[in-house]
């Protein structure tokens, strides 16, 4: 697979303004990346800007901080998928998984996984800079047993982005029928590359150009 097909194009700063979220749109069709992803308000915009080409639609649930009661990422998904989602990233409950509430953590993916009616891929965001090994593992085997699609490492907006270790752990969790995205911090082709050789199947970036310029 072409590396363009690996990248969601990544704009979730959020003093975005409509002028630069289409600029992003516009790259995303030009380089053939696989998703656009932005906040749950910029949905609409992308949808229709996108609807003839194979770019999808992916969105932020419960973002940045995860700890959004299950009804608001509930609604949120339903009201995301409505206005043209095609993917959706929930941030899970980090604080429930940190004080071992597992059934709490599970159950708030359940809710977006049943809320997506297979209308929309999930990927479950466990944070991963802030979770221990263990951690790590756990959140991965919740977000397998509540029937997510992928997992992925972060929102960009902790104290740390992908890295390699967590990207091959998170892959020996949940094994080959599930996605792996890594995200923050991933700058280079190399980064990806790095990510993608320890298991990763997407990459999260704003930085897609350099990295399909770096492949080449």
């Amino acid at each position: 697979m072409e590396i363009n097909q690996y990248i969601d194009h990544t704009l979730l700063k959020p003093d975005a303004t409509r002028a630069q979220i289409k600029k992003i749109i516009e790259e995303a069709k030009e380089y053939k990346f696989f998703s656009v992803c932005i906040n749950p308000f910029w949905v609409p915009l992308a949808h229709e800007e996108l609807k003839d080409t194979s770019v999808k639609v992916c969105t932020v649930i419960g973002f940045p901080l995860g700890a959004n009661t299950s009804a608001v990422k509930e609604y949120e998904t339903t009201d995301a998928i409505k206005n043209g989602a095609n993917e959706v990233d929930m941030v899970i409950n980090i604080g429930a998984l940190k004080g071992g509430e597992y059934e709490i953590v599970k159950e708030d993916i359940q809710k977006v996984v049943a809320a997506s009616e297979e209308k929309a891929l999930v990927k479950v965001i466990i944070e991963s800079s802030l979770l221990t090994d263990e951690e790590i593992v756990k959140a991965c085997e919740l977000a397998k047993e509540a029937g997510a699609d992928f997992v992925k490492t972060s929102t960009g907006f902790a104290n740390g982005g992908a890295s390699v270790h967590a990207v091959e752990l998170m892959r020996k969790t949940v094994g080959s029928e599930m996605g792996v995205k890594a995200s923050g911090g991933i700058h280079s082709y190399e980064d990806a590359k790095a990510l993608i050789d320890a298991g990763a199947t997407r990459i999260g970036a704003s930085a897609g150009i350099a990295i399909v310029e770096g492949a080449k």
